[in-house]
């Protein structure tokens, strides 16, 4: 499976339009891209744990957008409701950061992390 990551910190003020249009852009690249297996967009828990905050700032948003393979994510990368996501993303967000993972159930994961420690 690969997990496309996306942190990213809002714009100080952004409008209400804009939020809305960046809700519509994610709903849409779900319903328009079929090599998506889920996509999940969440805020992070600041009363729960410690809060760890990078030398680069506090991204309090993600979105995680599994697929299958590197085929699906090419195809969500290459797709015009991703590009028309992208667009609303650069417009509303402060900064961003994009990390791809190969990723697995930890229970299969020998394979993914041997080496790795």
């Amino acid at each position: 499976m690969i997990a496309h990551v996306v942190l990213f910190r809002p714009k100080d003020a952004v409008p209400d339009s804009a939020r809305g249009a960046f809700v519509s852009a994610i709903v849409s690249a779900r319903q328009a891209i079929p090599s998506i297996r889920r996509f999940w967009v969440g805020r992070r828990l600041l009363d729960e744990a410690p809060s760890y905050v990078l030398p680069t700032g506090d991204f309090p948003f993600a979105a995680v957008i599994e697929f299958d393979d590197r085929q699906g994510l090419a195809a969500y990368l290459q797709h015009p409701a991703h590009e028309a996501l992208a667009q609303v993303l650069h417009a509303t967000v402060d900064a961003a950061l994009v990390f791809d993972y190969e990723a697995a159930d930890a229970a299969h994961a020998a394979g993914i992390v041997s080496g790795a420690v």
